[in-house]
């Protein structure tokens, strides 16, 4: 077994790294940072492990993950949660097509400016979902068709070229909303049409609803993600556990499982990519007690595990994979710290603190 443990939001910026970590214990963590080989990689290192260039087609491969492969034809296998498919039955079901996702958000204005309400904490319903996109659908019906993988992700089929600059929604949220975006030499056509999906949206029953409730209300779309499905995916593992609907789409269209993440570490074959995204939200919102028991249950379900497994030679290398998230005290940072069973016998190279997590 070779693990490969992705988690973002485990590097914390400067500014509050020592306040966060300085009376945690977690041994395995400071033995990884210690032993361990470190190295920085690219700050997107994603779309290298599976032999794209960034950025990702995301609306496109969130179609794919959810089973709803863009141009399939109506009798061919969908790919679900822990499904799989084959790379040559992948290619023979996608059409070429640009997507790009249009999903509900919510933007918040605080004294700092407006900015961007984690779209998770939404809850849409798929009744609702299909009412707004009702709604909103009609305004963008020039470019292409509206349709959701999910009640909270909503991708445009495109039926022409579009020249736009975006950014990631996971990049956006928490920060400060550029008015100016979308960008590039269509974007002012479609700063108009969410303006107007604004406005309708506004006082549309499903937001008065929601209101009277004390839920976010859907009052703004963003865009991002635009790409078409590529043409060959190759991966660096033979499975991946994660709930990432993008990740499942890389995985489905390379023909490998993405699978549901379990609780904690388990056993396995081959080169095993698991997703941990315990810490993302917390590093996003400053919750530093969140964030330190999401490190705790980090080190108690997954890293001493591993490390057991590892002293055994069951698990070949352990690989941590952190991330800062974008926008925090700076853009995205990417470090990977990976051990082996000689690098514990290191012994000259002592356990580092964890504020070292830097």
């Amino acid at each position: 077994m070779h693990l490969t443990l992705y988690v973002p939001g485990l590097l914390l910026p400067d500014e509050i790294r020592t306040d966060s970590v300085f009376d945690l214990t977690a041994p395995t963590l400071s033995l990884l940072l210690g032993r361990g080989q470190r190295r920085e990689l690219a700050t997107d290192w994603l779309p290298d492990a599976f032999g794209l260039a960034p950025p990702l087609p995301a609306a496109a491969l969130r179609k794919v993950g959810a089973g709803e492969w863009p141009g399939r034809p109506a009798d061919a296998p969908k790919v679900g949660a822990g499904g799989t498919a084959s790379a040559g039955n992948a290619a023979n079901m996608v059409t070429p097509g640009n997507w790009i996702c249009l999903d509900p958000v919510h933007l918040q204005v605080a004294r700092e400016g407006i900015s961007l309400a984690d779209p998770a904490q939404l809850n849409l319903s798929a009744a609702e979902t299909a009412t707004l996109i009702e709604v909103v659908a009609p305004l963008f019906a020039d470019w292409g068709t509206l349709s959701a993988s999910f009640p909270s992700r909503w991708e445009l089929q495109l039926n022409k070229p579009v020249d736009l600059t975006t950014r990631p929604l996971s990049d956006a949220i928490g920060q400060n909303v550029d008015p100016a975006l979308p960008g590039g030499s269509d974007g002012r056509a479609w700063r108009r049409l969410i303006a107007t999906a604004q406005t309708l949206m506004h006082a549309h029953p499903v937001n008065r609803s929601r209101d009277g409730l004390g839920q976010p209300t859907i009052n703004s779309l963003w865009a991002w993600g635009l790409g078409s499905l590529p043409d060959a995916v190759q991966a660096n593992f033979n499975v991946t556990w994660s709930n990432d609907p993008v990740l499942a789409g890389l995985c489905a269209a390379a023909g490998l499982p993405c699978l549901a993440p379990p609780e904690r570490f388990q056993p396995a074959s081959g080169r095993v990519l698991a997703v941990i995204d315990s810490m993302e939200h917390p590093a996003r919102t400053f919750d530093a007690l969140a964030w330190r028991e999401a490190l705790l249950a980090f080190e108690r379900d997954w890293l001493a595990p591993a490390l057991a497994s590892l002293k055994k030679r069951e698990c070949r290398e352990l690989r941590v994979i952190g991330t800062r998230i974008a926008g925090i005290a700076g853009p995205q940072r990417t470090t990977t710290f990976s051990l082996t069973w000689n690098d514990l016998w290191r012994l000259w190279r002592r356990p580092r603190p964890l504020t070292a997590l830097t």
